[in-house]
């Protein structure tokens, strides 16, 4: 664990900031990508066709710059962890009253709350964590904290292999509930960041005031953020349907091609994260999507299984390796006193923006092939983003934290 004197914060105190916000973001991921295992279920179990249930997917993505609003103000006006732990709260419940939905209006409404649980943790999350560690730590540890993303749909994956087949939908639902007990834990263990404690606005109107201040920044890490969520959505959400629609792979086989290539997503945002301290946020990040470009014939055209799975494990380590610098990006760009907020909603107003992306891809495929669908749309993707990030500017190392006072001898 990195020293401590750069963040005010005990080694202990660095450690369980990290894990909570590690394990928030895991588990609301999780609980998002339930459903992209469940699409001929759900559609199944409510009557409705399957594009139906992708619309739900869209409209989760939608409603995340609702809950940033809520809980980026919170967490800056009011702390990181309290805010945090009602946010892991008010998913996991939502989450748990899926699995009881009767019908697919209930299960659609459900999801729209659950988009505003989702919407809230990122940017608190992040904030909590990239405050607790020194400036030369952060590359490798925002790979780690959106490497809980990852682990999300792993564990997703896992459980569409095990449970799903056994007990059905609901009970994938019903294990939403657990991330509840996550707040527990941060309230016992989890300090408050000292970065907050110096920096915090002192009304709801400065905060806002700030954000105006910097809006051309703001904008800038919009425009990022959405092209990133179509290069992230654009090659997960329907990577499950298309191994199963064009390929005839069975569930079982989906899920553990998803696990393999999540472990590639996994060590990807490590390691890029980790290059970041060396090459810049930026120019790591272009690398890494480099590498996704370089593979889209193996990803969406391999002949055979084996090129497909390695297509897909290099395919997620790029888009997740670029992900990974995502935390420390934007959290070392925004104004101190609104991390929490403009981090957070920047992310989701990307997200909310780049929420079409599985519907686009969606529509392509009835013109020219879940093939051509897929990939066509991800080079497009790829190619701005590369264009984006060359243009941008970046604030590696900057301190979150004031200098201590001269003592007068």
């Amino acid at each position: 664990m990195p020293d401590s004197s750069a963040t005010g914060l005990s080694r202990s105190g660095q450690v369980h900031a990290l894990t909570a916000s590690f394990l928030g973001w895991m588990l609301d991921a999780l609980d998002y990508f339930v459903v992209v295992f469940m699409l001929d279920n759900l559609a199944e179990a409510f009557h409705v066709g399957k594009e139906k249930i992708v619309l739900t997917l869209t409209m989760t993505l939608v409603m995340r710059p609702v809950g940033a609003v809520i809980f980026g103000l919170l967490a800056d006006r009011y702390g990181r962890r309290k805010p945090l732990m009602a946010n892991v709260v008010f998913f996991s419940v939502v989450e748990l009253l899926c699995g009881f939905a009767p019908s697919y209006s209930v299960f659609f409404v459900l999801r729209l709350l659950y988009g505003i649980g989702m919407g809230g943790e990122w940017g608190v999350g992040a904030s909590l964590a990239m405050e607790a560690v020194p400036p030369r730590w952060r590359g490798i540890f925002s790979g780690f904290l959106q490497s809980g993303y990852i682990m999300g749909n792993l564990l997703a994956a896992v459980i569409a292999r095990f449970v799903l087949p056994t007990w059905g939908w609901r009970p994938m639902f019903w294990l939403g509930g657990i991330p509840a007990l996550l707040a527990f834990y941060i309230s016992a263990r989890v300090p408050e960041s000292e970065a907050w404690k110096q920096h915090r606005a002192p009304t709801v109107s400065r905060v806002f005031r700030a954000v105006g201040e910097q809006w051309k920044m703001f904008v800038y890490l919009i425009l990022l953020t959405t092209f990133m969520v179509f290069l992230s959505h654009g090659t997960q959400d329907l990577y499950p349907d298309f191994l199963g629609s064009v390929h005839g792979f069975t569930k079982a086989r989906v899920s553990e091609i998803a696990m393999i290539y999540s472990v590639g997503a996994i060590l990807g945002s490590i390691a890029i994260g980790m290059s970041s301290e060396k090459l810049g946020r930026r120019y790591a990040m272009i690398a890494a999507m480099t590498l996704s470009l370089l593979v889209i014939p193996m990803w969406a055209f391999g002949g055979s299984a084996g090129m497909l799975i390695a297509g897909a494990f290099l395919m997620q380590f790029g888009v997740q390796g670029a992900w990974g610098i995502v935390p420390v990006h934007l959290t070392e760009m925004v104004p101190d006193e609104t991390r929490g907020l403009v981090s957070g909603l920047a992310y989701q107003l990307g997200t909310l923006f780049g929420a079409p992306a599985p519907r686009i891809e969606f529509a392509l495929k009835a013109n020219y092939g879940y093939q051509a669908a897929i990939a066509g749309f991800e080079v497009f993707t790829i190619v701005v983003l590369i264009g984006i990030l060359a243009l941008g500017k970046e604030r590696k190392g900057r301190s979150f934290h004031r200098a201590p006072a001269a003592v007068a001898h």
